[in-house]
């Protein structure tokens, strides 16, 4: 019996798919996407303004009005949506990320739609229970800890692949 060809990692198809990476890899040169994860920072805008406005409840408490119209975005429809000249690109090479980023990028991405919806009840409880200085203090910590998520979200998209323990998240947005 004759040996067959391997189509692992040394194998013809591995090495399809590595040529098909390369060539999305240098697709992308010169743009705002990352060339290594295929990931771009953009994407972490869709958290800022929200971050912001979770911020200011503690001074304006009708603001939570608007930050409860904030609703989670996936990547394709963020830069379906986004005006910045690597839109459409970005959208495109999203099937290509490799999976060492992607999985842990996602992972992070839905920890922090969670904690800003979770963030948005805590501090609708603070608002009704009429206690200023637990307001101040809930909207401070939990708008940290979606920054501390952000920041993980954005490492991941240069290339680190450390998350964050939902478990730790868990302990800090429990009432």
């Amino acid at each position: 019996m004759e040996p067959q060809p391997l189509t692992t990692q040394n194998g013809p198809a591995a090495n399809d798919a590595i040529g098909e990476l390369q060539a999305v890899r240098n697709k992308v040169k010169g743009t705002n996407i990352n060339e290594q994860t295929l990931l771009a920072t953009d994407y972490l805008n869709h958290f800022n303004e929200i971050v912001m406005t979770l911020e200011m409840v503690p001074d304006m408490p009708d603001i939570l009005d608007e930050a409860k119209e904030w609703q989670p975005k996936s990547y394709k429809d963020h830069f379906r949506d986004s005006t910045i000249a690597d839109k459409d690109l970005a959208v495109e090479v999203y099937g290509h990320v490799p999976d060492k980023y992607r999985l842990p990028f996602e992972k992070t991405i839905a920890q922090i739609d969670r904690l800003i919806q979770s963030c948005i009840a805590k501090l609708e409880k603070d608002i009704a229970r009429n206690d200023p200085e637990l307001l101040r203090e809930n909207a401070r910590m939990m708008s940290r800890t979606i920054q501390k998520l952000m920041d993980a979200a954005g490492a991941i998209i240069h290339g680190n692949t450390a998350t964050l323990d939902q478990e730790e998240i868990d302990a800090l947005i429990e009432d």
